[in-house]
């Protein structure tokens, strides 16, 4: 039993700090946050469907790069639901390989524009932002996620014991 729970917390830990590196590079290239985002991140928010580790990893990772990379308040909490709600949607989901990225997709098209328009008062207004995310989500999330997701299952009884 002990031993269950070393290795969720270290599969955790290793997911958020995996999701902080990868924020962090992206940030340098400047598309980690604003109207149009394309967090490579994101594309670790498949993990759920191998581990439940990877839902703590996940909002504890978004959480720490919102707050290193100088986000509001705000944007640090929403930002981070929103990871957290679409952790847990791909968790639900794990059984429909096609239905994995779906989750984190809509929580962040669903709460991030309204981030950017009410909290940062970036010109374009929230039906742009959800394109803008979407599309971002969509290359993240569902291009890279199912790369991710197809190289994984592969070694998934190797890596997620």
């Amino acid at each position: 039993m002990r031993t269950k729970r070393v290795t969720f917390i270290t599969q955790a830990a290793m997911i958020a700090a995996i999701y902080v590196v990868l924020t962090i590079f992206v940030s340098a290239f400047n598309l980690a946050s604003g109207a149009i985002q394309v967090r490579i991140s994101e594309a670790l928010t498949v993990l759920p469907a191998f581990t439940p580790a990877a839902i703590p990893g996940l909002f504890i990772g978004c959480f720490i790069s919102n707050l290193v990379s100088g986000c509001l308040p705000l944007d640090i909490l929403f930002g981070s639901l929103a990871t957290l709600l679409g952790a847990c949607g791909t968790y639900l989901l794990r059984k429909w390989k096609w239905a994995v990225p779906i989750p984190p997709i809509l929580a962040n098209v669903l709460i991030v524009p309204f981030v950017l328009a009410y909290v940062y008062h970036i010109p374009g207004g929230v039906p742009y932002f959800m394109v803008t995310v979407g599309i971002g989500e969509i290359i993240s999330c569902g291009m890279l996620g199912i790369i991710v997701y197809n190289i994984l299952a592969r070694y998934r009884n190797v890596i997620f014991k």
